[in-house]
């Protein structure tokens, strides 16, 4: 059965798209520039073999992106969705000595979630745990934004975080949220073993269900003068350091 498709824009989230042998690309919309310029940048590999090209005036791209009014740089594709291993099957498989995977409650904005994502990626997170019905899987704006990460991330859609996180729990992974009324500096703490990160929105933050499960909350130390940083530079900053920190830990 053939799976919906979506559009995703953008030269990284394209390009990065067209190189994963697991995604499925049905067309790509370029412009004549556009095309010159992947060509050119990726010589040594045919990306538009086995696909589709159209080739379309840059009113035309603006035109498939709709009201989005998103930057497409020339660059749109038609996609199916990657085939998703599940959490448990990722820890069956996996017997890395330090695992860490980033989980989202009610973080919902594409632009961020796609920022959360790019950082993850560069800093060597291992996956990231979000709600299915709040997830924008199909969103040009995560996509954009993502630039190219999500074809390398881990993406664990489950229906309720809570009863995921004390499924982990159960399997040695320890619980770390942050939030702002915390007390503790998250670099107090020793990251090696099974971490979960555990971020909520800037608006209602965490659940305070979900801060009672939770095995530490940390917070990032910031100038007084702010009140709070965007959820996806916190994300940054202690993906980072994490990062960092097994690196110099092992």
């Amino acid at each position: 059965m053939k799976k919906t498709t979506f559009l995703i824009v953008g030269r990284h989230a394209v390009t990065e798209a067209l190189k994963n042998p697991l995604r499925k690309v049905e067309r790509v919309f370029l412009t004549e520039d556009s095309q010159k310029k992947l060509n050119k940048e990726n010589q040594s590999l045919n990306l538009l073999k086995n696909v589709h090209v159209f080739y379309k005036s840059r009113k035309e791209l603006d035109n498939l992106c709709g009201k989005d009014e998103i930057a497409h740089q020339g660059f749109i594709a038609e996609v199916e969705q990657l085939e998703e291993i599940t959490l448990k099957d990722f820890i069956k498989t996996n017997n890395k000595k330090n695992i860490n995977f980033l989980a989202l409650e009610n973080v919902t904005d594409p632009r961020n979630i796609g920022s959360i994502i790019r950082s993850a990626t560069s800093f060597n997170i291992d996956g990231i745990i979000v709600r299915e019905r709040s997830f924008p899987f199909k969103s040009k704006l995560l996509y954009r934004s993502a630039s190219g990460s999500a074809e390398h991330m881990n993406i664990f859609q489950v229906s309720n975080i809570k009863t995921t996180l004390k499924f982990l729990k159960d399997h040695d992974f320890w619980v770390s949220a942050f939030d702002a009324s915390a007390e503790k500096n998250f670099t107090s703490h020793k990251w090696t073993g099974r971490n979960i990160l555990l971020f909520g929105s800037e608006g209602s933050g965490l659940k305070h269900k979900t801060l009672e499960i939770s095995d530490f909350i940390f917070k990032i130390n910031i100038n007084k003068k702010v009140e709070s940083l965007n959820v996806s530079n916190s994300v940054s900053i202690v993906c980072h350091y994490i990062d960092y920190y097994l690196k110099n830990n092992e």
